[in-house]
């Protein structure tokens, strides 16, 4: 008999709302993820001390760890402490670079993770991938996806605004990676995975038009659930595929090049902007080829790109190389520097393969067309 399902991971519970923290203790008392309550509470800085000092008191049992930054170190070091203690479960609450050492820590120690996110600056809430710093800089982690996550959006209105706007960022960035997965199957013959692809897709398409700002409760959970679903595109591809294209070599190598430039969900929208930029500038040639994936064609390309410009501009992120004070050379430099960043993965990078030249007039071409 023919298999007709397939078994994916997803997370046991998601909750966002505003009050949702003090459910926190009613989750970990049903059993799915602890059986005798011995539970971890990993604390980042800003609001973990406030959100963990809330549900302490509905733990029987639980020890809180400080969590400095997000290196890899710090992972290590937490994952010593989470084994020493024989913990059932960690919870992490706090920003990115919190929840992403904690995932790293839980998977190190093979206990099953609850993300409480005080931001919704990345996909990381929910991805099975953790960004860690490291001797050489940078890099991603394969983790174990967050077994349950929970996201109070009183603790996200308090965040600071710019980290909330940098998740629009990262979520629409999945536009750019789904249309390179498209081409790379179209060009190289990898398989796609239809539902992943989808899913991200969809996280992307429900924010992209979507009414309202930060600061109103429907558009944060908009905002929340397609964060979640990004991160859930890719544990069912296994791998950062459907929400890391492009768009993220672009984002990488300005980390490398450019520390501290900006953050992850602003480089990562202007990142899918200038790749919709080259797709509707340099695939004219090439549109029957996009047709045949449901890439964008350059007709498409051009409408895509207006459409994430508009709503990046609408919600105050950056959109050129001088909102995040670099210059045309140094916009050039990162993305001929991009495809080193992800070495096998194909994107619309590679398939142009533009030299230098001609990678500064795109750049130039960009800012010149958009700088208005």
């Amino acid at each position: 008999m023919p298999l007709l399902t397939r078994m994916l991971n997803a997370p046991l519970s998601i909750d966002v709302r505003r009050g949702a923290v003090a459910a926190l203790g009613d989750l970990l008392a049903d059993r799915r993820i602890v059986t005798e309550g011995r539970v971890a509470i990993a604390v980042g800085p800003g609001q973990g001390d406030q959100i963990a000092a809330q549900v302490r008191p509905s733990l029987s049992a639980c020890d809180m760890f400080r969590v400095e930054g997000g290196t890899v170190d710090v992972a290590v070091e937490l994952a010593a402490k989470l084994r020493a203690g024989s913990y059932e479960a960690v919870v992490g609450i706090g920003g990115g670079r919190t929840i992403d050492a904690t995932k790293y820590a839980a998977t190190l120690s093979g206990i099953p993770m609850v993300s409480v996110a005080t931001n919704l600056s990345h996909d990381g809430i929910c991805s099975p991938v953790a960004s860690l710093v490291h001797d050489g800089g940078k890099g991603s982690f394969g983790v174990v996806m967050p077994l349950a996550m929970i996201i109070d959006l009183d603790y996200v209105h308090a965040a600071p605004p710019r980290l909330i706007r940098a998740g629009i960022g990262d979520v629409l960035s999945n536009l750019s990676a789904v249309d390179d997965w498209l081409l790379a199957a179209e060009q190289c013959g990898e398989r796609v995975d239809r539902m992943a692809l989808t899913v991200a897709r969809i996280a992307a398409e429900a924010l992209l038009h979507q009414p309202g700002s930060i600061e109103s409760d429907r558009f944060l959970t908009v905002l929340a659930e397609s964060l979640v679903l990004s991160g859930m595109s890719m544990a069912f591809a296994g791998d950062s595929r459907p929400a890391s294209g492009g768009d993220h070599e672009i984002m990488h190598a300005i980390d490398q090049l450019y520390p501290d430039t900006a953050n992850h969900g602003e480089l990562a929208g202007i990142g899918a902007a200038f790749c919709y930029h080259l797709r509707a500038t340099r695939l004219q040639a090439d549109e029957a080829g996009a047709a045949s994936t449901g890439a964008a064609s350059a007709d498409g390309a051009a409408e895509r790109l207006h459409e994430i410009l508009d709503c990046l501009g609408r919600h105050g992120l950056p959109r050129l190389p001088g909102d995040i004070g670099l210059s045309v050379e140094q916009f050039t430099e990162a993305v001929l520097h991009a495809p080193q960043t992800r070495p096998g993965r194909y994107t619309i990078l590679e398939y142009l393969n533009l030299d230098k030249g001609e990678t500064r007039k795109a750049v130039e071409e960009y800012v010149q067309a958009h700088g208005g």
